[in-house]
């Protein structure tokens, strides 16, 4: 078994074990930095943290066509629900969700989370088990102690947190949470998209874990 990871900008993944394809927080069409647009996404999944526009993104769209489940906060599925996306598994913090490939466990994470006013539940983070790999999406967060718990509950090989500060995290929080997640790889991400966010990474520089940077498009593959 093995996981391919596909950055798509921002906060956006495809994680793909060979035979089934998730999709994290697919901001396609309104990001300035996409390598790929919403129709070329194809996936069985897709996976959201929270409920704000550069999350939520082209949910509806990919949903539809490719016919994917969406795994999401209770209060985002039933606004699915409401504009014909009937594949829905709503979940919360703490819990875990089955599936083909493995499973979606959600955080917590500290945030807020709406959609054209409307409020979309908790905002959360992700823990995915796919491929014989855990990866954490630490979602849009501050830092906090706990997650050196998410860290011992489910040794994730790869965590992606974000370093953009002002709306999340800045490098140094970053790095350590990091730290206290204790996972090999960390991908930073949530910056460079717009000028408001940081636009380097050269500051995030965590103890315990190497930094993968990847841009839009990029692939990295755990065998």
């Amino acid at each position: 078994m093995g996981l391919e990871i596909t950055f798509l900008g921002h906060s956006g993944f495809r994680l793909s074990d060979g035979t089934h394809a998730l999709v994290i927080d697919p901001f396609l069409s309104d990001n300035p930095v996409a390598a790929m647009s919403a129709e070329q996404i194809e996936c069985d999944y897709i996976a959201l943290t929270h409920g704000h526009a550069d999350h939520f993104g082209d949910t509806v769209e990919i949903a539809r066509r490719t016919n994917a489940t969406v795994i999401a906060a209770f209060e985002i599925c039933n606004f699915l629900g409401e504009r014909g996306v009937t594949r829905v598994e709503p979940g919360n913090h703490g819990g875990r969700i089955q599936t083909d490939f493995g499973w979606v466990a959600f955080t917590q994470a500290y945030h807020s989370s709406s959609y054209e006013g409307r409020y979309m539940g908790m905002p959360a983070g992700l823990v995915i088990s796919m491929g014989g790999h855990t990866f954490y999406h630490a979602g849009d967060t501050d830092l906090f102690s706990d997650m050196q718990l998410i860290g011992e509950i489910y040794h994730p090989d790869i965590t992606a947190v974000p370093i953009g500060d002002r709306f999340t995290m800045g490098p140094q929080l970053a790095a350590r949470a990091c730290d206290l997640i204790g996972a090999a790889t960390a991908i930073p991400i949530h910056y460079r998209t717009f000028n408001l966010l940081l636009q380097d990474a050269s500051e995030f520089k965590p103890r315990t874990a190497t930094v993968l940077e990847l841009n839009p498009g990029d692939t990295h593959r755990l065998t």
